[in-house]
């Protein structure tokens, strides 16, 4: 998943209470059903987000190559894009800055300035994320 948040760390954000509100362009995956690798978009034409009485689930219209109609929000792990971490990180994050072996966000944590390293800068931004909502 070059580019994108790690699936681990997704789910670590999750755990942690990272509420998500599915939209168009949101990124996904499916675990625990042979589909860990895939990595999954809403579109408005293929992927779209129905809100039941029972609760959100996404429905995959006019997918041919497996049966998979739907699957329920709770079933699925949100993957924020760089730009959805950023703004999830808000007043706390100072900035972004390439290192020699990948990137580091500069974030004030708890009030204390926090340096938060990772190959990506999904990744920087995601571990600043984990540590401001406490995970």
């Amino acid at each position: 998943m070059d580019g994108m948040i790690p699936l681990d760390l997704a789910t670590r954000l999750r755990s942690a209470g990272l509420a998500w509100m599915p939209r168009a362009g949101d990124r996904f995956a499916i675990p625990d059903r042979d589909l860990d690798d895939d990595v999954f978009v809403i579109s408005d034409m293929t992927i779209e987000v129905h809100e039941l009485p029972a609760g959100r689930v996404i429905g995959f219209n006019g997918t041919t190559q497996w049966a998979l109609d739907d699957v329920d929000q709770d079933e699925v792990i949100w993957l924020p894009r760089e730009d959805q971490l950023r703004e999830l990180l808000g007043a706390a994050f100072q900035r972004l800055e390439r290192t020699a072996d990948g990137y580091r966000v500069l974030a004030t944590v708890d009030g204390t300035a926090g340096d938060f390293r990772a190959e990506s800068p999904e990744e920087a931004y995601g571990t600043a994320l984990l540590r401001l909502i406490g995970g």
